[in-house]
């Protein structure tokens, strides 16, 4: 898939509600604090702005998520993450085709949150593969810690072990461009999302 930048005026107003959405004064970007998991963090305008992520998540339609997920990273994470709040199956095969093209950079977090959030062994195919395809690219530092995270919480949710031959002494993991960094660590931010989107969406009648 290509992207494209926002030009009409609907297409820019719903850049303006979904993605620069700000609580003043005056406030960072939404797909900012999305970008470095802020929902998770202590800030003062920490409540305000999970509710309105709930919110929106339930609220927005399939048809806005589908046009913000045709335009560059920032529309995208922020779609992705409103999909993955509201468990919304359908963009399944949307997202795992945005993950495995690996077009743009920070997206491929909220493509790994809605698969996690998803949470059927079809989800943990769509990460296998991509660890597959980009754990072996040791020049490519894209999104593979998240797609660990995620695949490690499905299968603990499932009572499946895809992750572990990537894991095992042989595995890709320890040859690939993030072979520093703890997967259970990965996993864990993955767990504490997921328990997150849980608790706010649960506020929302």
């Amino acid at each position: 898939m290509t992207f494209r930048l926002p030009q009409t005026d609907d297409e820019l107003a719903l850049v303006r509600r979904y993605v620069v959405w700000s609580q003043p004064p005056p406030g960072r970007g939404r797909y900012m604090k999305l970008r470095g998991v802020n929902p998770l963090r202590e800030e003062s305008d920490r409540d305000v702005f999970n509710a309105a992520l709930a919110e929106d998540a339930r609220r927005i339609s399939d048809a806005d998520l589908d046009i913000l997920l045709g335009f560059e990273w920032r529309a995208r994470l922020t779609a992705a993450w409103l999909i993955g709040l509201d468990v919304r199956t359908q963009f399944r095969e949307a997202l795992g085709e945005l993950l495995l093209a690996s077009e743009l950079v920070y997206s491929g977090q909220g493509y790994c949150l809605a698969l996690a959030r998803f949470g059927r062994p079809e989800d943990a195919e769509i990460l296998t593969a991509y660890l597959d395809r980009y754990l072996p690219q040791t020049d490519c530092h894209y999104d593979q810690d998240w797609a660990i995270g995620a695949l490690l919480h499905l299968d603990a949710k499932l009572g499946t072990a895809h992750a572990q031959r990537f894991l095992g002494p042989e595995g890709l993991w320890h040859r690939s461009a993030f072979a520093g960094r703890d997967p259970l660590a990965a996993q864990r931010r993955t767990e504490q999302l997921c328990l997150f989107a849980e608790r706010v969406l649960a506020t929302i009648t």
